[in-house]
C-alpha cells in the first residue's frame, strides 16, 4: 500500500507538488554525495602544500576531525588541592593507512600545530582499540588487587621490566606514589642479545599468561598507531620520506608502564601529600597515554621563556609548583599523545618534549603510558632541515635509555647486576651501535647450562602463578 500526502482523493496539482518535492530531495542528496567524493578526491590527489587551494583543503579536511574535545564540568575531576586551567585539546582520527597524500600532509600539519600550541593532542580510539583497551584496564586492576608479595615477586635482574612499588620510584629525589608494572621488550634467555649480556635485555616477569596476552595485544595496537602518527608527523614536517621517523622504530624498544595511583588519603606516607608523580619529561620519541575516568594528569604547554634538554641535564621537578600547568581531563575513548626528549632532539626543539606530572585524587586511578621508541641500536640524528650545533653529535638510544634507567632506579636489582657485571661497557661495542648487527656470543664458560635451567624454572614458575591468579577475584 502506498501512502500519499493528500490521501486517496489527491488532486493532480497535489501529485505534481509531491513529485517536485521528491525530485528536489533526490537532487540535493546526490549533490552532497558528489561534492563529498570530489572533496576526498581533490584532497587525496593534491600533494603540493603551496597550491592555491591549500586553505580550502585545510578547512575541508579539518571538518572530518573533532576540533576540540568537550566534556561537562571538566574542572570537577581535577585532583583536590591543585589549581590549573582545564584543557580542551584537539582530537584527531588516524587514517587506516598513511601514504603521503595531500590529506596526510594537512592532517600532519594540524597535529604538529596542536603540539606546538598545547604540548599534547588526542587521538580517537576505533572500536577495536576500545575493546582491547577495556580488557587491558581490567587486567591492570586484577594485577594490582593481588597481595603485595605476589606483585613484588614479578621482577627480573636483567631487564627493567616488572613491578615497582608505590614510593620506590623517585622524581627529583622525592618518592612517587605510583604503583607500576613496566613492560620492556620481552626476550627469552635464548635470545642472542640476552646471551651477550646487553644491558636492559631480558625476559619480562609476567605474573601469568593471561596478563601477558592482554597487555601484548594492547601494545601491538598502540604500536600500529605509533607508526602511523610518526608517518603523519613526517608528512607535516615536509620530510623527504614519510618513513624518516619510522626507520628508527623498526624492532623498536617500545615499552609500557601499567599504572595505579592510590587515593590521596590511602598512601604509604613515603612521598608528598597529593603528589602522584613529580614533574618530568619522558626520554623517548613518542608517548601514547590513556586514563580512566578519575583525573590526575597535568601537562605544561610550550612556553617561550622555558627551555629543556633532559638528555643533558635532568629537568625532574622543574616548575612543579607554579601556576602555568594545564589539567588534562578524562575524555572517554581517546589516547593522549605528546612528544618525548628524542623528538625534541631530532627536531632541534621545534617539537619540544612535554613536561607533565600527576596529582592524586579522592579515588584510586588507573592509567597506561606507552612509549613508541627507536631501536636499541639506533643512533638518532637531526632530521633533514633541523640540523644545528646542538644536535650535531647524535644520541645512541640504547645508551640513553640505559643511563636514564640507571638514574631512575639505582638500587633496583637490574641496576646492581649491570654494575656488577660491567654491562655498561657493552654499550661501546660496534655491534650494539649498528642497526641490525648481530651480537657476539658470550664466552663459552659464561654460557653453561644457565639458559636451559632458567627456562625450566620459568616454566614451572609461570604455571604456579597462573594457578594462583585463577583463584583471585577478577575485576
Amino acid at each position: 500500500m502506498i501512502c500519499h500526502f493528500g490521501g486517496p482523493e489527491q488532486t493532480s496539482h497535489q501529485r505534481r507538488l509531491e513529485f517536485l518535492l521528491i525530485l528536489i530531495s533526490t537532487l540535493t542528496i546526490a549533490s552532497i554525495m558528489l561534492a563529498s567524493l570530489a572533496l576526498r578526491s581533490a584532497v587525496a590527489g593534491c600533494r603540493n602544500y603551496q597550491c592555491k587551494n591549500f586553505a580550502k583543503c585545510y578547512q575541508a579536511i579539518t571538518k572530518f576531525t573533532r576540533p576540540f574535545a568537550t566534556m561537562q564540568d571538566k574542572q570537577a575531576t581535577m585532583p583536590p588541592g591543585y589549581k590549573a586551567k582545564a584543557g580542551a585539546f584537539q582530537t584527531f582520527e588516524i587514517p587506516q593507512q598513511v601514504t603521503g597524500s595531500r590529506g596526510d600532509i594537512i592532517l600532519g600539519k594540524a597535529m604538529i600545530n596542536a603540539w606546538r600550541r598545547d604540548g599534547i593532542l588526542q587521538v580517537s580510539m576505533d572500536e577495536s582499540q576500545r575493546s582491547v583497551a577495556d580488557k587491558a584496564f581490567a587486567t591492570s586492576q586484577r594485577y594490582f588487587d593481588i597481595p603485595y608479595d605476589r606483585k613484588a615477586s614479578c621482577v627480573n635482574d636483567q631487564s627493567f621490566s616488572g613491578y615497582i612499588a608505590s614510593g620506590e620510584e623517585l622524581t627529583d629525589n622525592i618518592a612517587d606514589y605510583s604503583e607500576i608494572f613496566t613492560v620492556t621488550k620481552d626476550l627469552p634467555q635464548s635470545d642472542p642479545r640476552v646471551k651477550a649480556k646487553w644491558p636492559c635485555h631480558g625476559p619480562c616477569p609476567w605474573p601469568d599468561t593471561r596478563m601477558k596476552s592482554s597487555i601484548k595485544t594492547y601494545m601491538n595496537h598502540l604500536g600500529d598507531s605509533g607508526d602511523k602518527i610518526l608517518q603523519l608527523i613526517a608528512c607535516g614536517l615536509e620530510l623527504p620520506d614519510i618513513n624518516e621517523l619510522t626507520k628508527y622504530t623498526r624492532d623498536g624498544w617500545h615499552h609500557l608502564r601499567v599504572l595505579r595511583f592510590p587515593a590521596r588519603d590511602k598512601t604509604n606516607g613515603k612521598g608528598k601529600d597529593g603528589r602522584g608523580i613529580g614533574s618530568h619529561t619522558d626520554y623517548g620519541l613518542l608517548v601514547i597515554a590513556s586514563q580512566d575516568s578519575v583525573g590526575g594528569l597535568f601537562i605544561r604547554p610550550p612556553y617561550k621563556d622555558e627551555k629543556y634538554a633532559n638528555w643533558e641535564k635532568s629537568v625532574a621537578g622543574a616548575y612543579e609548583n607554579d601556576h602555568r600547568w594545564v589539567y588534562v581531563p578524562p575524555v572517554p575513548n581517546v589516547f593522549t599523545v605528546f612528544p618525548g626528549d628524542m623528538m625534541q632532539y631530532i627536531t632541534n626543539s621545534y617539537l619540544p618534549s612535554t613536561p607533565h606530572k600527576v596529582g592524586l585524587n579522592n579515588d584510586q586511578r588507573f592509567a597506561f603510558a606507552y612509549f613508541h621508541e627507536p631501536n636499541f641500536q639506533a643512533t638518532l640524528e637531526a632530521l633533514p632541515g633541523f640540523e644545528s650545533d646542538e644536535n650535531s653529535r647524535g644520541i645512541h638510544y640504547g645508551t640513553h635509555f640505559t643511563n636514564m634507567s640507571m638514574r631512575n632506579y639505582p638500587q633496583r636489582i637490574t641496576a646492581k647486576r649491570i654494575r656488577a657485571e660491567n654491562r655498561m661497557a657493552v654499550l661501546h661495542t660496534p655491534e650494539l651501535k649498528t642497526l641490525g648487527a648481530a651480537p657476539k656470543p658470550a664466552p663459552k664458560e659464561e654460557q653453561g647450562a644457565e639458559g636451559g635451567m632458567q627456562r625450566i624454572v620459568d616454566a614451572v614458575k609461570n604455571k604456579a602463578e597462573e594457578v594462583f591468579f585463577s583463584n583471585q577475584v577478577a575485576v
